[in-house]
């Protein structure tokens, strides 16, 4: 079958071109959306620019096609030969890539967001700056591989092989590294920020000005890694291996130490600790700052509460995450207030207070069609008659572009 037979067949409304044999093909830009290429033999075909919109390739042989700036979100690709295959540029969003073979494939600014390719073999691949954030690269195998700037924030990377792989400069934000053999590898400049590396085997990595902010790096192996001028800020360092390890420059405000304890800075023994949350010291006779880690940590010259007198004033709280520092819910005013309304909880807490002593809120919405659903939530927390006062508004734009920022006034 050519070329135009083809065309021509699908032009009718023909889909189904199982075990094709159309090697060396010319089908470039042509509009092939949903057609079934079960088993078919394009080795070699040119398919730039084509149109293959939720085809199903499964087990096709694509050895050695064109596929450069093609469409093939949503096909179907289950153990595909795409091996020297070149799809640059390429858009493969939402594929089923599972166990397909992309070996040596050039994948260099493709787009590989959410898709999944699962136990696909990528073995010296070249993706070079692609996207690949939410993708799910379960069990893949990724060993030689050029990931150099490319985007994994938020992708499923249980179980990869990442043996020689080029990750330098890549953005690894948010992914699952638990107990995965990186030793060696070079990490200079990846983005590892709130990632969690429990565990994971970092030998003699270069991690040199690696951002590791927030990482859970518990039980993680980093004997005669270079971390020199690394971020690891409010990094969870518990039980780490640390021998060997360059440490110059490193930034570890808020750190937590191999022993558990938090990075305390040299020379910082000679000066006066601070006192705990439960018992920080008033700065005057009426006036007492609260702080509870169950509550996001300011990040500004405010705190999360003050006590004055019989008054307790705590600042606007929002969806942020006081484990990790990030917001939560982005997308969900109910869930924003539930957690907004468990940081006011906290603070009133650690101030000896609870709901009912609060007399006036004030709730900031960055959309007012979100009343109900804030106020669903809200009314839980107070009985009807007697609710604090309240007064609601809609504003132009909350820090972070949270939905929703929550202040309060209590009696005690």
């Amino acid at each position: 079958m050519d070329a135009e037979e083809l065309l021509e067949t699908y032009a009718q409304g023909e889909r189904d071109f199982k075990s094709a044999k159309l090697s060396g093909i010319d089908l470039s830009g042509a509009d092939l959306s949903g057609i079934d290429f079960t088993n078919a033999d394009l080795t070699g075909a040119d398919l730039s620019g084509a149109n293959l919109t939720g085809a199903d390739l499964e087990r096709t042989n694509l050895a050695r096609a064109f596929l450069t700036g093609a469409n093939l979100s949503g096909v179907i690709n289950g153990q595909a030969n795409l091996s020297w295959a070149d799809l640059s540029g390429a858009n493969l969003s939402g594929a089923q890539l599972n166990h397909a073979n992309l070996s040596n494939a050039n994948l260099n600014n493709a787009n590989l967001s959410r898709t999944s390719l699962i136990s696909a073999n990528l073995s010296n691949a070249y993706l070079g700056p692609v996207n690949l954030s939410g993708a799910d690269l379960n069990n893949a195998y990724l060993a030689g591989v050029d990931l150099a700037g490319a985007d994994l924030t938020r992708a499923n990377l249980v179980s990869a092989k990442f043996q020689e792989a080029n990750l330098q400069g890549a953005k690894l934000r948010l992914v699952n590294l638990n107990k995965l053999n990186l030793s060696g590898m070079n990490l200079a400049d990846v983005d590892l920020g709130m990632s969690d590396l429990q565990g994971a085997n970092l030998r003699e990595a270069n991690l040199r000005g690696a951002n590791l902010e927030q990482a859970n790096l518990q039980a993680a192996d980093l004997m005669g890694a270079n971390l020199d001028g690394a971020n690891l800020k409010k990094a969870d360092l518990t039980g780490a291996n640390i021998y060997l390890a360059s440490l110059k420059d490193v930034e570890l405000s808020g750190a937590r130490m191999p022993d558990g304890k938090a990075y305390k800075p040299e020379g910082a023994d000679k000066e006066i600790s601070k006192p705990s949350a439960s018992s920080e010291k008033p700065t005057s006779s009426t006036r007492k700052v609260i702080r509870t880690e169950q509550a996001p940590t300011p990040v500004g010259p405010y705190n999360q509460a003050i006590v004055a007198g019989s008054m307790i004033f705590v600042a606007g709280q929002i969806a942020i995450d006081p484990r990790l520092g990030y917001i939560v819910y982005t997308n969900d005013i109910a869930k924003q207030t539930e957690q907004v309304m468990a940081h006011i909880s906290a603070i009133l807490t650690a101030a000896g207070a609870t709901f009912p002593n609060v007399v006036k809120t004030t709730v900031f919405l960055a959309d007012m069609n979100d009343f109900a659903a804030m106020n669903a939530v809200y009314a839980k927390y107070f009985d009807e008659a007697t609710a604090p006062a309240r007064a609601c508004v809609q504003v132009s734009r909350l820090p972070k572009d949270v939905l929703v920022e929550i202040d309060c006034i209590a009696a005690i």
